[in-house]
């Protein structure tokens, strides 16, 4: 097992980054079809094609999930994993044509990066080409200009990414996460209480603020900006209905209560997918319950991962002479 999204079979996961313009996209390519429903949390969420996983929908299943940087404009991406799709013969099938289904979510990065920057079609359909079994975590992919713990602006931040877990059972369930960590909040250890990323006291600092105890002592975020969002996708090889696993999506929200503070704030757009690929029967509260815990672990990872590119700290950062580029 590879302790990632992709130890569910049938997944794989590509990215494609910019590392001039510091943006990027990350692609969950499940061609052979799953079930998918969505649980959105946060105040300023940015999608496209999310009306397909409507309980009402016709479609009963999608064929990639696309996590974007760039904010609106990072959803143009999906225009190239649909083309991706199209020239393979996968989609929603309308007799002449099939039309693939690839819901988006987008993150806000470019306070991070060059604000011009933003992921492209041509961006969308390389993280097709680039996707496999081994997902490499951390500052890539959507990832790349993800940070957290914004309260006092980026300066202070601390830089986030993509992390992924998984967990397998003995009779052979999987449930499994991938998720973009571009939170508002602070990054909380769940198992120790203690906060691992955030906002920091000073830019040259790697104290932490406490973004709550900020805000309790009149700390407050006049500006309104699309600046954060957590995405996570929950995945598992279970069977569930479009209802069902919308459960799951939802269920697995308390992976983010759990490991960022505050969240679902008006400043965030956080959102959960669920994907089920349909080849084991399985409780759907044991698989909510596993999709919880993976999503908080992926969480842990994405910031532990994370590298700053010298612009921001990161986790992994000294605390001993830290200065901003």
């Amino acid at each position: 097992m590879l302790n990632s999204i992709t130890d569910v079979k049938g997944l794989k996961v590509g990215h494609a980054s910019d590392y001039k313009g510091y943006t990027g996209c990350t692609v969950i390519l499940c061609e052979g079809g799953a079930t998918c429903g969505i649980d959105i949390r946060g105040s300023a969420s940015g999608t496209r094609q999310v009306d397909a996983l409507s309980m009402n929908h016709i479609v009963e299943h999608v064929h990639a999930i696309l996590l974007s940087g760039g904010s609106s404009f990072g959803l143009d991406a999906a225009t190239g994993v649909m083309r991706y799709l199209e020239e393979k013969g996968i989609g929603f099938d309308v007799g002449p044509a099939k039309i693939p289904i690839a819901p988006t979510a987008v993150i806000f990065d470019i306070f991070f990066g060059d604000p011009k920057a933003r992921p492209t079609p041509e961006l969308g359909y390389e993280a097709c080409l680039n996707a496999r079994d081994t997902v490499e975590e951390g500052s890539i992919g959507v990832g790349t200009g993800a940070a957290v713990g914004k309260i006092f602006e980026i300066s202070r931040a601390m830089k986030g990414g993509v992390g992924t877990s998984s967990i397998v059972l003995p009779d052979g369930l999987v449930v499994a996460s991938l998720v973009v960590v571009n939170a508002f909040g602070d990054i909380i250890d769940n198992v120790t209480g203690k906060i691992i990323a955030g906002a920091r006291v000073a830019p040259d600092s790697l104290e932490f603020a406490n973004t709550v105890e900020s805000i309790k002592k009149g700390a407050v975020k006049k500006q309104f900006g699309l600046v954060n969002t957590t995405l996570g996708v929950v995945a598992t090889n279970a069977k569930f209905s479009k209802k069902e696993v919308t459960k799951v999506a939802q269920m697995a929200q308390g992976g983010l209560i759990k490991t960022i503070s505050p969240v679902h704030t008006t400043f965030d757009g956080d959102l959960v997918f669920a994907l089920a690929t349909g080849e084991f029967e399985a409780d759907l509260n044991l698989v909510g319950v596993l999709g919880e815990f993976v999503i908080a672990e992926a969480i842990k990872r994405a910031v532990k991962k994370a590298d700053g590119f010298g612009i921001l700290p990161a986790f992994k950062d000294s605390t001993k002479g830290w200065k901003t580029a």
